[in-house]
């Protein structure tokens, strides 16, 4: 498969990468950053340099063309500021939609985040005044983009893993619609995407994920939304 990564400089990206080019398939990494290309090529991918908040729908669609699922692993980043939360969080997430359904793309997997939907809509609006309130707009931004997704034509997944961590991936989770706060390795978030998109499970599907005593592949398979 050919599978179209958002944000492929990002951690999980990079460990999906290496992961998808380990099965035989063919990740390509969006980066706004020619000199990212490097480490993509590292972990098996090719690099498309594209910025996602400079670009058009048609512009992305035509890069996507062949393409057989996408996946949105980008983020405006630690200090961005609250706007990029909404530029990059949210409507690049849409944007990509936008253009994998022009392209003819049907599977659409979302890298969101556990507890969006309980923002502080008092606080999630610009400007932001402080920490607090710019993680309110991010949690804004992901709950809209997920949203937005739910509501196409697309065999779409939305994993929404808890606090990242960079330890080594166990292998072994717990996921449901909703489940208690904890932590994941950012490994393990990557083998959750790469196992959705190979084994074809969690379609339609927004899940909650941390670490715990269920195997990928079990968890994913059971999964009900």
């Amino acid at each position: 498969m050919r599978i179209v990564i958002a944000g492929g400089h990002g951690k999980i990206a990079l460990l999906l990468e290496r992961r998808l080019a380990d099965a035989g398939h063919d990740p390509v990494g969006i980066v706004r950053n020619a000199d990212h290309t490097a480490d993509l090529e590292a972990s098996g991918a090719r690099a498309l340099v594209l910025d996602l908040e400079k670009t058009d729908v048609d512009t992305l669609a035509g890069h996507l063309d062949g393409a057989d699922a996408v996946v949105f692993a980008a983020g405006g980043g630690g200090g961005s500021g609250a706007e990029r939360k909404l530029t990059i969080d949210r409507d690049g997430a849409i944007l990509l939609a936008d253009a994998a359904e022009k392209a003819g793309v049907g599977r659409y997997v979302m890298v969101s985040a556990i507890g969006t939907d309980d923002f502080d809509p008092a606080r999630a609006e610009l400007p932001a005044e402080n920490d607090d309130d710019v993680y309110q707009v991010y949690m804004r931004a992901k709950s809209e983009a997920d949203s937005d997704l739910r509501g196409r034509d697309l065999d779409w997944t939305i994993v929404r893993p808890g606090g990242l961590t960079d330890d080594a991936g166990t292998g072994l989770v717990t996921a449901a619609s909703t489940v208690e706060r904890g932590t994941i390795p950012r490994a393990d978030v990557a083998e959750i995407i790469a196992t959705a998109l190979i084994e074809g499970t969690a379609v339609r599907t927004q899940f909650e994920v941390v670490s715990g005593d269920s195997t990928v592949s079990d968890a994913l398979a059971t999964i009900k939304y």
